[in-house]
């Protein structure tokens, strides 16, 4: 599954406004990374893919919308599926694109 055009179009559009965002075809997705790291991705397989702080997995998946990424049968913590769609409002979009650009720009840079 190619991932979703649309979704795409719009992370890029939020992240506009983001100084030193860089898009790149990867995973099967579109990744946005910032200072070379994973921030948000639409994902090949439908959604987001986004890299959260660690410490707040827990916490962000108690939304029905957010699990664990898995990669080869392992849970990865501070990796998140977001099982949403075209259909979600910027403010949503905004909310879970927050936490992956923070935890991004709170890693050394790349």
């Amino acid at each position: 599954m190619a991932y979703d055009v649309g979704m795409a179009d719009r992370l890029r559009e939020i992240l506009a406004s983001e100084p030193g965002v860089v898009e790149k075809s990867m995973f099967g997705g579109l990744v946005f990374l910032v200072a070379g790291h994973l921030a948000v991705s639409a994902s090949g397989q439908g959604g987001l893919l986004l890299r959260v702080d660690p410490a707040q997995t827990d916490t962000l998946v108690a939304d029905p919308r957010a699990s664990r990424f898995v990669m080869r049968g392992r849970q990865m913590k501070g990796w998140l599926r977001i099982d949403i769609d075209g259909h979600a409002t910027d403010d949503e979009l905004k909310g879970w694109i927050k936490h992956g650009v923070g935890y991004a720009r709170s890693l050394p840079p790349k």
